[in-house]
């Protein structure tokens, strides 16, 4: 019974062994082990799961989501819709803040010709989190076509993602790091603010001169002009008028609380930028990520209701303010309950930001410029320090906020503004310079070695050379002739005929590139090196040297800083530091240091030169010597303004014509006052389309002397019948020693 029963297993042995694999197998033989059937070969003639498994994983690690969910099987798709499908990831990536996927394919079985399964380990990168690691596998199956395709369930994410379970994260998030000033008065703060805002026709006419003086003094406003937007006819039903701390609204609530029945007080958690920022352009402000930015913000720690610094200070250096986020996450059942928690990370405090601009200095300089569009840099002279940088129009940073009362009010309206608040035009405003840029035509003069500061011609009203035709400003605005002048005379008269004759006579006696590349020496044409908030680079063109017809005609308006010249206030302001300093080119700087919470500091600033002058010492004497004479000689153009003026200076007027509207009226200047407490300074100053620089820019610059010497305003300017209060009318009769630049034909 054995012997037959052992008999009858060797034949079907043998049936089975010749009747797998192809035609040409080796027949079975008893006998021989090599003939024997090994288990481990696969019959199967099948594609390799592994590379399925890579490419749906490579796609993931992409945030492909279309082509993830084009390999899933047809069971798959239509169980979960490919909105329901990318929905899923992007809220793991979003819990996780997910900035990219490893994985390692740990092993393969092939279940049939049909079905296989491939285990593997996802490495996922959290931007706060760390490397989340976990084991899991991914079911395939074969589609008609032959290929494998995915099988999808959550496992496929994270083995714990079962049975209904979740993932939340709790995040740790640190205070935002504080701006301050050079002497560490806060720029922009995290805070509880207080939004003021009134209704004029509920005020009684009893409590008026109370309710505006209360809220002037809350609010830091002139009470006159504050009475003036609440009582003017055309006064909306709710007037926005500002917001303070609610530590500064606690100190005066007990004076406000009697009006209340006029008043709106609400109060939300913000950035707080007091005294409205000092430089917003500078600071900038924070605000809720853009819709089309928020999944790389994801990448990167954020979610997608956080604020992020939108430019300036706060935008530069969003990671050193921001810190380091921190977090748990915790993976959470059907019913809401904490099963475990799956990563952990600690939160890093953040850095302070300390700027060199001084803050009282930096918001007088803004209410300098009034309503006026222009900029002004302020820099200390020999180093480079950033002390104030004013671009207006500008705006208001605490109406940023969505949650602010004000930001539906006043935000549109900034954004609509054709004035572009947002634009820093020290920065980014590239302008025709005039007459500012003769003392670079007069440097170029005096080291061609054709001039001396003795050389002299005949100032009249006309200029012609070559068939060209040019008058003086002095004809414009119907003054006497300038006459006979010397070199230094030329540049204190800024007579327009001393700087043509500059520019035709180097054109046409083997200099023809000198004052551009005079001009490229002083800085102009390329970047300052201030890369924190970026910069335009201005405009040097070589004039045309193989057609004299035109090339002349470039060369005599280049003189006088007009063809096609065009430069920025932080160049300017550069410059005419370096004149002053006695000829180093300091790169303009903006941060003083960065503060750790341990008291570590990091970017401490130190000068940094860029370069020098590339003229001589008597070069440079003359020009500073022709500056002193601008402002201190009776027929100096900016004589009328400086004068008298008791701090010790030196300057130069610019009014370059532009092809639409008045010109643009420019000041630059710099103080010798050598006071050991208050270190000397260089100014520029432009108004756009302001007209004379003598009339309008030259008064704005010497208030800028007068606060960073005084802390206040002395004089009043030729236009106000009291700081801060423009004339009713202007006078007249009042004699004003004027420039005007010639404009181009």
């Amino acid at each position: 019974m054995r012997a037959s029963n052992a008999w009858i297993l060797l034949t079907l042995l043998f049936a089975l062994g010749c009747s797998i694999g192809s035609g040409n197998a080796t027949p079975f033989d008893p006998a021989d082990p090599a003939t024997l059937p090994n288990p481990e070969i696969n019959t199967f003639s099948v594609p390799d799961p592994d590379a399925a498994v890579r490419a749906y994983l490579d796609a993931w690690s992409a945030f492909d989501y279309e082509s993830m969910y084009s390999m899933l099987t047809n069971l798959s798709r239509d169980a979960v819709s490919f909105e329901e499908f990318e929905g899923r990831y992007r809220q793991v990536a979003a819990m996780t803040n997910l900035s990219g996927v490893d994985y390692d394919i740990l092993q393969s079985l092939i279940k049939s010709a049909e079905s296989a399964q491939v285990s593997y380990r996802v490495l996922l990168q959290s931007a706060i989190l760390g490397q989340i690691s976990r084991e899991t596998s991914m079911r395939l199956s074969r589609s008609g076509e032959g290929e494998w395709q995915v099988v999808w369930d959550e496992q496929l994410i994270l083995p714990e993602l079962v049975d209904g379970n979740k993932l939340s994260l709790e995040r740790f998030v640190p205070s935002r790091g504080i701006i301050y000033d050079r002497n560490g008065s806060a720029i922009a703060v995290d805070a509880e603010i207080v939004a003021i805002s009134v209704i004029p026709s509920a005020i009684d006419e009893d409590d008026a001169d109370g309710l505006v003086s209360q809220l002037a003094t809350l609010l830091g406003l002139d009470a006159n002009f504050l009475s003036g937007i609440i009582f003017a006819e055309d006064a909306p039903f709710l007037l926005a008028l500002g917001v303070v701390s609610q530590d500064e609204f606690n100190q005066r609530e007990a004076f406000v609380s009697p009006y209340y029945y006029a008043l709106q007080v609400i109060t939300y958690s913000g950035r707080y930028y007091p005294d409205g920022s000092a430089g917003p352009q500078i600071t900038g402000y924070v605000g809720p990520i853009p819709a089309d930015q928020v999944e790389e913000w994801i990448k990167n720690g954020y979610q997608s209701d956080d604020f992020i610094g939108r430019i300036g200070i706060e935008a530069a250096f969003e990671d050193e303010l921001a810190g380091t986020f921190g977090g748990a996450l915790y993976l959470i059942n059907a019913e809401g309950a904490v099963v475990t928690t799956l990563a952990q990370s600690d939160s890093l405090a953040a850095a302070s930001v300390y700027l060199t601009i001084e803050k009282d200095f930096q918001v007088q300089a803004q209410k300098a410029m009034g309503e006026s569009t222009g900029a002004v840099v302020v820099l200390e002279r020999d180093t480079g320090r950033i002390l104030a940088m004013v671009s207006s129009p500008d705006f208001n940073p605490n109406a940023s906020d969505p949650n602010s009362p004000f930001f539906s009010i006043l935000w549109n309206d900034y954004l609509d503004d054709e004035r572009t608040p947002f634009f820093n035009r020290a920065l980014f405003g590239q302008y025709p310079p005039g007459s500012i840029f003769k003392v670079i035509s007069l440097a170029a003069a005096l080291e061609s070695g054709l001039y001396s500061s003795q050389s002299e011609i005949y100032c009249g009203y006309t200029w012609n050379r070559f068939g060209l035709d040019f008058v003086d400003w002095t004809k414009e605005k119907g003054q006497p002739e300038s006459g006979q002048l010397n070199l230094l005379q030329g540049l204190m008269r800024s007579c327009n005929p001393w700087f043509y004759e500059i520019g035709y006579v180097l054109y046409t006696n083997g200099f023809p590139t000198l004052i551009s590349e005079m001009a490229r020496g002083f800085g102009l044409g390329s970047p300052t090196g201030f890369s924190i908030l970026g910069e335009e680079a201005g405009r040097i063109d070589q004039l045309d040297l193989n057609n004299p017809s035109v090339g002349v005609g470039q060369a005599v308006q280049q003189g006088i800083g007009q063809h096609t010249v065009l430069i920025t206030p932080l160049q300017a302001a550069v410059y005419v530091a370096a004149l002053g300093n006695g000829g180093t080119l300091y790169q303009p700087q903006l941060i003083e240091y960065l503060e750790r919470t341990d008291g570590s500091r990091s970017l401490l600033f130190d000068p940094i030169i860029n370069g020098t002058l590339p003229i001589s010492e008597n070069t440079l004497l003359a020009i500073q010597t022709a500056m002193v004479l601008v402002v201190k000689n009776p027929r100096g153009t900016a004589y009328r303004t400086f004068g008298s003026f008791s701090i010790r200076m030196a300057g130069k007027t610019g009014t370059a014509s532009v092809p639409n509207g008045d010109p643009h009226a420019w000041f630059i200047g710099y103080t010798t006052n050598e006071n050991p407490d208050r270190p000397d300074i260089a100014i520029i100053v432009i108004v756009e389309n302001g007209g004379e620089g003598s009339e309008v820019a030259a008064p704005i610059f010497r208030r800028l002397v007068e606060i960073y010497f005084s802390g206040r305003p002395l004089s009043l300017y030729p236009w106000e019948e009291k700081i801060g209060v423009e004339a009713a009318t202007p006078d007249p009769d009042e004699e004003i020693n004027e420039e005007e630049d010639d404009l181009e034909p």
